[in-house]
């Protein structure tokens, strides 16, 4: 009977020894893990606050890279595209040949350039001379009409020359170029006709504006051919002296 004490006695030892080192295993764990964790919550407090000192920084220089769009940017977006010159070409061109004249007279003479843009865009049946119904016909069969210049923001003082472009319509200058030389003065300024068409010549266009703007020496203008080079440019010019 002791001896069966005895060895009980003894298991039960042997069982307080197992839990006691199991409590310690879990305990030394959780004191592991909860280090680990404190540990990673620090990192990513870290990183949080470089991350925000960082966009924090930059913030300022995304700023200056998109300027806002103000009334006075849009505005110069219009105005003559500037050489610094006493010089200056104005045209109208509702298909492009015009334009292309244009800016070759402004290149040879180092003016300034200016595009007259009508307010409501020429679509390809509004050119349509053989439709009796066509907007532009409607216009030039009536010499009032006036039709609206969307940007109409140059400034024609300290200019002393200026070239007038402009296709032929129906043997005549388009209706929108009356409009914009009603608008201006052109005192005490040389004024320079020219046009292009597919065949008729500038006609009375030139004198007939010159009258409409009731001011300026308008010169003979000229008809110019849309390839014209530039070399021919310079001759057609040296002959206006």
């Amino acid at each position: 009977m002791k001896k069966m004490m005895i060895s009980l006695a003894a298991v039960l030892c042997m069982i307080g020894f197992t839990a006691c080192g199991s409590i310690a295993s879990t305990s030394s764990a959780a004191n592991t893990t909860e280090q680990t964790t404190e540990a990673v919550q620090e990192t990513q407090t870290q990183q949080d606050q470089q991350t925000a000192e960082t966009t924090e920084t930059a913030q300022p220089d995304e700023d200056k890279a998109v300027p806002e769009k103000t009334e006075e940017t849009s505005a110069a977006a219009d105005e003559p595209e500037s050489a610094g010159s006493d010089t200056i070409v104005v045209y109208f061109s509702a298909t492009g040949t015009t334009k292309g004249v244009a800016e070759r007279i402004a290149k040879v003479t180092d003016a300034d350039i200016f595009e007259i843009v009508a307010a409501e865009p020429y679509s390809d049946a509004d050119l349509d001379w053989n439709d009796k119904n066509s907007r532009t016909t409607i216009e030039m069969n009536d010499p009032d009409v006036r039709p609206a210049i969307a940007n109409d923001t140059v400034d024609l003082n300290g200019y002393t020359t200026v070239y007038i472009g402009y296709p032929i319509w129906w043997g005549d200058a388009p209706r929108i170029m009356s409009t914009f030389v009603e608008a201006h003065s052109f005192d005490g300024k040389t004024v320079i006709p020219f046009c292009t068409s597919g065949g008729s010549s500038i006609g009375r266009s030139g004198s007939d504006l010159a009258s409409k703007a009731g001011s300026g020496n308008w010169l003979d203008g000229e008809r110019l051919d849309a390839g014209i080079s530039e070399s021919e440019i310079q001759d057609w010019i040296n002959s206006l002296n």
